[in-house]
């Protein structure tokens, strides 16, 4: 019997094959927040008309590091530890925001303004069996390069 696979937070769009974080736009001043808010948090605006957003899949790397040591407890961690990587992300929006590099993408490939598209990808398994799925980001394979 196939697992149940589940998202780790709401925050983007599951299941899909092109999948995208939600977020939000302010229809006073145009800021772009993720995850998405109920009111702008524009200290110059604050306005409360915003409304839910898609969020573009593909974006650059901002800045990034491996996590090469598991962290101290309460957090927890893959046992055995398998270190990551954890990139900040550029999106065409205008806003960064934080995510995994998906597994298998080697770290000597990654490099400041490496253009990334979002994919989903399992995390963990939780404890009824379901297959807990979170997004990461890898890079965009040449065929698939925006013109951005």
């Amino acid at each position: 019997m196939e697992k149940k696979k589940v998202p780790i937070v709401p925050w983007f769009t599951f299941p899909s094959d092109e999948p995208h974080l939600i977020g939000s736009r302010c229809k006073l001043c145009g800021d772009y927040f993720f995850p998405k808010v109920a009111m702008c948090r524009n200290p110059r605006c604050r306005s409360k008309d915003v409304e839910e957003v898609l969020l573009s899949r593909t974006a650059k790397i901002w800045s990034y590091v491996i996590q090469e040591a598991a962290p101290p407890p309460p957090f927890p961690a893959r046992d055995p530890f398998v270190p990551y990587a954890l990139a900040e992300m550029k999106l065409p929006e205008g806003i960064k925001i934080m995510g995994m590099v998906a597994s298998g993408v080697p770290f000597d490939s990654l490099k400041i303004g490496l253009e990334m598209e979002l994919v989903t990808e399992r995390f963990y398994e939780d404890k009824d069996g379901n297959e807990v799925v979170t997004w990461k980001f890898k890079p965009v394979t040449s065929k698939k390069r925006s013109k951005k």
